[in-house]
């Protein structure tokens, strides 16, 4: 029997949270400025695609004691700009980075009903945790919580929230004139939660939304993480978008599903990527070329390698050889606040191995750091880009991607304009939206039918 073609999921990140970002691009706007993400968003709705995606940090990052203004700086509420896109779209899923170790459960799930409602059904929530006490000097209970204590915090803090959500069933507000009732249960919204993160009781004051809870995301990629997925997200945002990489991820976090009584389709799986279109493969290669230079600076290669060796660089070329010192790898460290800091736990081994990839290949710092880094995951024409995509989805290496391009706010643009109608045509992407919430473009059931399905197994 053949196997029937997957549907593809799309989305789009808004970028600007680290170098993949080309702001100082003649064609790039502001990160800021309220139209760049009315722009955004509107090319996202007009080329049908699920939802768009915002990340957020807590704290500026730091290098050497002074800001980190090599990628851009700073960015608006992240509420405060998808409840304002609400208004300006009608279909277009909103999703949103919010953090679970120092945010509090009430806050958030009152922001997060609330948002459903102004949006119709529209809201997502990327569940995320703080790993140093750099950010949370922000806060007022400060530190850090160890890996283990974060996601036993996080998870805990998704029970709370869903707890506070479902604390209204949604029929108690009948509002009748005529007799002055408006709620048919005095008792709406009562909740109680004794744990070990969160002893809080009370009522809860938004009534139960359009979709009963936002669509959750979860963004780790460790053991912790993937389990965390498997028991409580809606779909995990995946770093993984090759084919052998994505096929053992995909497989790995499905095949989780089960032991928390759920299917595999209760789960999306969705790769960030980027990309780079032209009229040619050829062109687009080079174009390719073209802006991974603009995303790999003199300076910022430089403050790359310092992330690994932890020393002042400064006074090294660029375009030189690498140092022939070795990385400080005592506790403190020069860069604050950058997840690199956490992706190279060895330093002197990561040394090595860079040492040895420049000298086989003659690559200077700028070299190393363009040919090591992040590669655009889909480069070619929009015929090439469209047939690699969807082959990546039916071969089981993801259900989709979260597209992440290297230019705001009109870098999402060409993708609509020429790759989606490849896509439609080919019969693996929607030609319109079929349903008004954000779990009806990623075909996920109600929450009240999920609790029901799992009660019944």
């Amino acid at each position: 029997m053949t196997k029937p073609l997957k549907q593809i999921h799309l989305a789009a990140h808004f970028p600007g949270v680290n170098n993949t970002t080309v702001w100082s691009d003649p064609r790039a706007g502001s990160h800021i400025d309220f139209d760049s993400f009315v722009h955004f968003a509107r090319t996202a709705e007009r080329a049908k695609f699920d939802f768009l995606f915002l990340a957020e940090g807590l704290r500026l990052r730091e290098h050497a004691g002074k800001i980190y203004d090599l990628d851009v700086v700073g960015r608006p509420d992240t509420f405060t700009v998808l409840a304002a896109l609400a208004a300006v779209t009608e279909h277009l899923g909103l999703t949103g980075t919010i953090n679970s170790t120092f945010n509090e459960p009430y806050e958030v799930a009152r922001q997060f009903a609330s948002l459903d409602h102004l949006s119709g059904g529209r809201s997502a929530w990327n569940v995320v945790t703080s790993w140093d006490a750099f950010t949370g000097e922000n806060f007022r209970r400060g530190g850090f919580l160890p890996q283990e204590e974060r996601y036993s915090r996080a998870r805990e803090f998704l029970t709370t929230a869903h707890e506070l959500f479902d604390s209204w069933r949604g029929d108690e507000i009948v509002a009748d004139q005529a007799t002055g009732t408006f709620l048919a249960d005095a008792k709406a919204g009562a909740f109680v939660h004794h744990g070990r993160h969160f002893d809080i009781h009370g009522h809860f004051n938004v009534p139960r939304s359009p979709q009963g809870r936002p669509v959750i995301f979860q963004a780790g990629d460790s053991d912790e993480g993937r389990e965390f997925a498997a028991a409580e997200a809606d779909a995990i945002f995946s770093r993984h978008g090759t084919l052998e990489s994505g096929q053992a991820f995909y497989q790995d976090v499905k095949r989780r599903l089960a032991a928390y009584g759920r299917r595999p389709e209760q789960l999306l799986i969705l790769p960030a990527a980027t990309f780079v279109l032209g009229d040619s493969d050829a062109e687009a290669e080079e174009a390719a070329r073209e802006v991974r230079r603009q995303q790999v600076s003199g300076a910022t290669a430089i403050r790359h390698l310092e992330f690994v060796w932890n020393r002042d660089l400064s006074a090294y070329d660029p375009d030189g050889p690498l140092p022939d010192v070795d990385p400080d790898v005592s506790e403190h460290h020069i860069a604050r606040g950058r997840a690199q800091v956490r992706m190279y736990r060895d330093p002197l081994a990561t040394a090595r191995e860079w040492r040895e990839l420049a000298e086989a290949h003659g690559w200077s710092i700028r070299e190393l750091v363009i040919n090591t880094g992040n590669r655009q995951n889909f480069v070619g024409s929009p015929a090439t880009v469209a047939r690699a995509i969807n082959e990546l989805v039916q071969a089981d290496a993801a259900d989709g991607f979260i597209l992440v391009p290297h230019l705001t706010p009109g870098g999402l643009d060409e993708f609509a304009d020429t790759v989606v109608p490849l896509l439609q045509e080919q019969g693996v992407f929607r030609t319109e939206y079929e349903g008004t919430t954000l779990r009806d473009h990623l075909g996920l059931a109600h929450p009240d039918g999920v609790r029901e399905e799992r009660a019944a197994s």
